[in-house]
């Protein structure tokens, strides 16, 4: 069936942090003074990393049946949970002899990625990740005592973002580091990693006896032309060496259930990460996020994504299309995964004498709540989140572009 990827839904009132637009400008414009949406602009959420459309309704249907029994006790993980993801897997990411046994209940990728961190560093221990740098990680290593070391992803001549084996190298060989973080898809600069990179960078991390933690959490969410590689399938000491973070949460708009889960084929990791998740006796899975997940990785979620990867990518390439045609001295590199885009904003700021926060509070104040790509390590950088309807992507840019990067008056 056909499903709805252009219908406009009124989050006010819901729950939706992406909505909640006072809130979010408090503190955004220069000097940290507030930011106020001009009177007859109405708030574009492209933010927050969640998408402003409708789940797939199977997901919808499988909570309201389990919540239409009274009672919500103690309960076991069923198997068709297990079997739901087995069988994703396989479908979606060509995952063969994975079994129940390998995988694991986390709250969230970072929950677990902190957890297997615990079991793999001592605090202070120097960890390598590269940037641009997902918000998340940073607050995650740095509140938990860890001491991060980027390697900086690098353009090439073609604009596309690559690893820097050779400053990769450099830092493992160095600085003593035995753990890194690894995105697959990146965040936020939505490369969809090649065979041939995965492979070198997993001989590297096998050089130097480096554990990996990969966060494949937009897996899913490859734009049409692109496949998403695990990184545990690329060898078999990649799939011994590496704890792999996977959530229905980005693919199907479920944050807010919490709920996600790690692979780990290695029996000594994956018993230490099991064993550290439970301490805080928090690390619970909650019923009806595991009801979500067999609803969302049903033959309609399947299809469901599908369409929605020919939605975002058309989005992306209206997206690119527009700056690159209209937006002269922002760059941006075409993401091949993800709904996001990361924009290089440096020449354009330079050339129009404005800052960083001159340019995001003119944005915000037509209503186009982006966001600061500071945190994610881009000095003069904006994140963008383009899963919303059409119509208001589109009137977002003509707003951008009206008033924004060519003002009148």
């Amino acid at each position: 069936m056909e499903y709805n990827f252009t219908q406009i839904l009124d989050r006010r009132g819901q729950d939706a942090l992406a909505v909640e637009a006072e809130e979010y400008l408090r503190g955004k414009g220069p000097d940290g003074q507030n930011v106020t949406i001009r009177e007859g602009f109405s708030p574009i959420p492209m933010w927050v990393a969640d998408m402003n459309f409708a789940t797939v309704p199977t997901v919808q249907e499988a909570i309201i049946r389990r919540a239409q029994h009274p009672t919500f006790g103690y309960f076991r993980t069923r198997q068709e949970y297990y079997d739901s993801i087995i069988r994703w897997q396989e479908q979606r990411n060509g995952v063969t002899g994975l079994t129940a046994e390998c995988i694991g209940y986390e709250n969230g990728v970072l929950g677990g990625l902190v957890s297997a961190v615990n079991v793999l560093c001592s605090k202070g221990d120097k960890i390598l990740v590269h940037s641009p740098t997902y918000i998340g990680f940073t607050g995650s290593l740095t509140n938990n005592g860890y001491r991060i070391v980027h390697s900086p992803l690098r353009r090439d001549e073609a604009g596309v973002w690559r690893m820097d084996f050779a400053d990769m190298e450099e830092k493992l060989r160095t600085q003593k580091i035995h753990t890194a973080i690894f995105c697959s898809p990146h965040n936020p600069c939505g490369r969809v990693w090649e065979r041939w990179e995965l492979e070198r960078a997993m001989e590297l991390y096998q050089r130097y006896n480096v554990y990996v933690i990969s966060d494949e959490i937009w897996s899913d969410l490859t734009l049409l032309g692109h496949q998403h590689i695990p990184t545990q399938s690329v060898s078999e000491d990649a799939r011994m060496r590496t704890v792999a973070l996977y959530a229905p949460s980005k693919t199907f708009n479920l944050a807010g259930l919490v709920g996600s889960y790690h692979i780990i084929y290695n029996p000594w990791l994956r018993d230490r990460v099991r064993k550290e998740s439970s301490l805080c006796h928090y690390n619970d899975q909650n019923v009806l996020s595991m009801h979500a997940l067999i609803g969302a990785y049903q033959p309609e979620g399947y299809e469901w994504l599908d369409q929605l990867r020919a939605v975002l990518t058309g989005h992306v390439e209206y997206a690119y299309d527009f700056i690159r045609t209209h937006f002269q001295g922002v760059e941006v590199a075409k993401p091949e995964g993800t709904y996001m885009l990361f924009l290089d904003c440096t020449r354009w700021c330079e050339e129009h004498h404005k800052t960083i926060d001159e340019l995001l509070a003119a944005g915000f104040e037509v209503g186009v709540l982006w966001q600061d790509g500071r945190p994610f390590h881009g000095p003069c950088a904006i994140r963008m989140n383009l899963a919303l309807p059409r119509a208001l992507l589109e009137e977002a840019f003509q707003r951008l572009d009206r008033y924004v990067f060519h003002p009148v008056g």
